[in-house]
């Protein structure tokens, strides 16, 4: 199967999920969902395979869902005639068979697991997705964080929600306020975080020291420690988090949003949202990673 947005390979007991659309820092669209989605049921099926390496090339692992041209890539699944229809949406966002966040999860739902290797921008949709993952590990310069805490979304996996806590999930959740992998490793969202030059390295010394035990006994801890977390709520949490997206992206103030974005530019509305911040795009040097932090696929 030939992939448009990902890249698949098997090197040993380690197959890699490479997001592959490095010009425009792996954003998702259609058909990426998908495409991980059948890698993952490929390296599940593959009996030689027993760690999966999720990671993104160029700059960045995943600046999260890509809104330049308003949504439109989805317009055939949530829209009639045109016009943003809330029961098409709301159907299409927590369907299995359909819904984006549902194919991103594939990788909690594996029975082998899964390390998402972090670098640049992991935001958005793109931090919920690397938090699916069973063991995150980012570079300590990497940005993780909600832009669409301010404008335009909501939490779509729930794993901001369960695995950072409440105290702290509230902060976040109600300011979008993004932290760096060193502080995100220490705040307890992530595993580690170590230098991006040591990245690959500690990654591939953790998919060996994994690949060293039985699969079946990976599947078993995966399985109960997930099953905590399912028993805590969270199918219920992640039908709730694409339907409350869908309403926040159809406010009077998002559609006006998404208007300007695309009069203006992106770049006009992320300044406008996030300068009284001074965070993500609009921070200093030390708030933003360092472009020269590249993963070559």
């Amino acid at each position: 199967m030939d992939f448009e947005t990902i890249l698949y390979t098997v090197d040993g007991p380690v197959a890699t999920i490479t997001l592959n659309r490095p010009e425009q820092l792996n954003t998702i669209v259609p058909p990426l969902p998908d495409e991980v989605e059948a890698a993952v049921g490929r390296a599940a099926a593959d009996r030689a395979v027993r760690v999966i390496l999720l990671r993104g090339a160029g700059r960045s692992f995943c600046a999260g869902y890509d809104f330049g041209g308003g949504f439109k890539a989805w317009d055939e699944q949530i829209t009639t005639d045109g016009e943003w229809d809330a029961g098409r949406d709301f159907a299409f966002a927590t369907a299995p068979q359909s819904a984006p966040t549902q194919k991103l999860m594939s990788v909690w739902r594996a029975p082998k697991p899964v390390i998402a290797q972090v670098h640049g921008w992991c935001v958005g949709g793109g931090s919920d997705f690397a938090l699916c993952a069973d063991l995150v590990i980012a570079s300590e310069d990497a940005q993780i964080g909600t832009p669409y805490s301010r404008m335009w979304g909501a939490y779509l996996s729930g794993m901001w929600i369960y695995r950072l806590g409440l105290t702290r999930t509230k902060f976040h959740a109600l300011t979008g306020r993004p932290l760096s992998g060193r502080d995100a490793a220490d705040a307890g969202l992530i595993n580690e975080a170590v230098p991006f030059a040591r990245l690959e390295e500690r990654v591939a010394e953790l998919a060996a020291e994994l690949a060293r035990l039985p699969s079946s006994q990976l599947a078993a801890m995966k399985l109960i420690v997930n099953q905590a977390y399912e028993n805590m709520g969270l199918a219920s949490t992640q039908t709730l988090g694409p339907i409350l997206d869908g309403l926040m992206r159809n406010t009077p103030e998002a559609r006006a949003w998404i208007d300007r974005a695309e009069a203006d530019g992106v770049r006009a509305v992320v300044e406008e949202r996030d300068g009284p911040f001074g965070d993500y795009s609009q921070a200093g040097e030390e708030g933003r990673p360092d472009p020269r932090n590249v993963i070559e696929p």
